[in-house]
Formats: C-alpha cells, sequence, structure tokens
C-alpha cells in the first residue's frame, strides 16, 4: 500500500494534477492508495493558464514631466480592461521612481530596460538589482535587439542579467529573434535556438517573460505576418521545461494590428515601442479586442 500523495486543494475540491485535474467531493476521501484510485486525467487548454502581458518599452524616451502627462491620458482608460491582462511600463532610469510613485496601487506595474549582474561595483552606466528594487521596478526588460546591436550585449551576459534580475525578485522579459540577413539565409531557428540555449541556463522559467522580436520588424514599420510569428513563438514555447511562459510579440506592433497579433493562439502579449509613447495608442493595445484571448 502506497499512499498517494496529495497536492493543494481548492475550496471547490478541485486538485490539480500537472497538466490535468480531478475533481473530487470535499471530504469524501481519507486515505488514498494507488490499489484503490484510478482516474484518467482531463486536460485543459493552456491558454487558461498562460498570463497575457501588454509592455510598453520607452527606451530613451520621456522626461518625469513628459511620463507624468502620459499617465493623466492613459490611466483613466484602463477601468474596462480585462483584470487577466498585466499591464506593464518599460520606462527611461530616471523616469522609474515618478512612475512607482504615481502607479503606486494601480494595475499598472513599472520595468527597467536593463540590470547589471552585479550589485554594486565601478560599472559606469550601468544599474543595479537592489537600486531597481528600491524604485519600485517589478519588471526588466533583457536581451533587447538594440542592447545587442549598439552595446555589445551577448547571450552570456544576457544570461548573467537574467540571473541578477531573478535574484532580486524581477521577472525578466528576455527578448530573443533574428535579423533580416539572418532570416533570409533561413537561420531563424539556429539563432533563437541559440539565444534560448545560452541564455536560460540557470534561469527559473516560472518567473520569466519571453518576448520574439524579430529585428528587422523593430521601428521599421514593417510588421511579421501573424501566423508566422504564431509559428515561431510555438517553436520557442517547444523548446522551454514550462510551457506556460507568456511570450510576447514585438516589432512594429499598432493599434491596427494588434487584434490580429492577438488572435494567434501562441502569443500571450506583447512588447511594444513606439506605439506606447502616446497614452491613447496604448490604451488601445491594451484593450485589444479578440474573440479568442
Amino acid at each position: 500500500m502506497v499512499p498517494l500523495e496529495l497536492g493543494s486543494w481548492d475550496q471547490f475540491g478541485v486538485y490539480l494534477i500537472g497538466a490535468g485535474w480531478l475533481e473530487l467531493a470535499i471530504g469524501s476521501l481519507s486515505l488514498y492508495t494507488e490499489e484503490c484510485i484510478h482516474f484518467s486525467p482531463i486536460h485543459i487548454d493552456k491558454n487558461t493558464v498562460r498570463k497575457i502581458a501588454i509592455a510598453g518599452n520607452w527606451k530613451m524616451h520621456k522626461t518625469q514631466a513628459e511620463a507624468l502627462e502620459f499617465l493623466k491620458v492613459f490611466l483613466p482608460q484602463l477601468q474596462e480592461t480585462p483584470e487577466d491582462r498585466d499591464v506593464i511600463l518599460c520606462a527611461p532610469f530616471t523616469t522609474l521612481a515618478a512612475l512607482s510613485k504615481n502607479l503606486h496601487g494601480s494595475r499598472v506595474q513599472v520595468g527597467a530596460q536593463n540590470i547589471h549582474w552585479e550589485e554594486s561595483g565601478a560599472y559606469t552606466g550601468e544599474v543595479s538589482g537592489p537600486m531597481l528594487v528600491e524604485t519600485g521596478v517589478r519588471y526588466v526588460v533583457v536581451g533587447h535587439s538594440e542592447r545587442r546591436q549598439y552595446f555589445g550585449e551577448t547571450d552570456e551576459t544576457v544570461n548573467q542579467r537574467l540571473q541578477a534580475a531573478q535574484a532580486h525578485g524581477l521577472i525578466p522579459i528576455l527578448c530573443v529573434g533574428e535579423s533580416k540577413q539572418q532570416r533570409d539565409a533561413d537561420e531563424t531557428e539556429t539563432v533563437i535556438l541559440q539565444q534560448l540555449d545560452k541564455g536560460l541556463i540557470g534561469i527559473d522559467q516560472t518567473h520569466l517573460i519571453i518576448a520574439y522580436e524579430p529585428i528587422w520588424a523593430i521601428g521599421t514599420g514593417e510588421t511579421c505576418d501573424s501566423s508566422e510569428a504564431n509559428r515561431v513563438i510555438s517553436l520557442i514555447r517547444r523548446q522551454l521545461t514550462n510551457p506556460d511562459v507568456t511570450i510576447q510579440y514585438g516589432g512594429s506592433v499598432k493599434p491596427d494590428n494588434i487584434d490580429e497579433i492577438m488572435a494567434q493562439p501562441e502569443i500571450d502579449g506583447a512588447l511594444v515601442g513606439g506605439a506606447s509613447l502616446a497614452g491613447e495608442d496604448f490604451a488601445r493595445l491594451v484593450n485589444y479586442s479578440t474573440a479568442s484571448k
């Protein structure tokens, strides 16, 4: 007689077991053995588990005064935003404290755009985990293509930044994606798999967001076809140990294409650049409408 190891029961008597569930009446069983219990797990749709996250990446835009003006336009438009959508603003370092103060008690979370792997030291121009935590930051973008292209970011330093973020209780948004040259050479899968293999070493995938951003679509006005973005994101998901990781699409996301993008079954949100700078536009993205999400 080997006892069945039990997990947590909710008030309805639902016991979660892997990808399926077994519903039992509360208090109807007191001792369970593998000899007396027989069941077939009922699998649930993963879309009911994965979190949706719409994140604005302001890059090097907005002073503190401009950020607060943005909030005046943006926040009133969130009154009917579905509760299952996480809303994140990833802002320049100089605006983080002001945003945290003015967003306290709201549903909007604050994110940073970079983090160093050391807690302190002679790293001019960098910012550490404790500094971000002190300002009320919850998320941090790591490995954005602009950091890789202009500031020498590598898969190895991306991994160090990811580990630092998680060590300080922050949720990193890991950016992956291919260049136009790599796509034209049919290297999209190879490039992204390498970024994942090296970037995710030692990373807790239960506290992680991934953003697929094809570099050729960032800021160019050229958007990756939504079905192709869905295909690549499906590829990414198959490489993960946790299939419930939120995976966003990023790359010229705009009010006129957000509904089509979010209708794709594998896409769990968006990492938005230029269209996040205007309160009206970003509110439209956060309040996207689609029957499938």
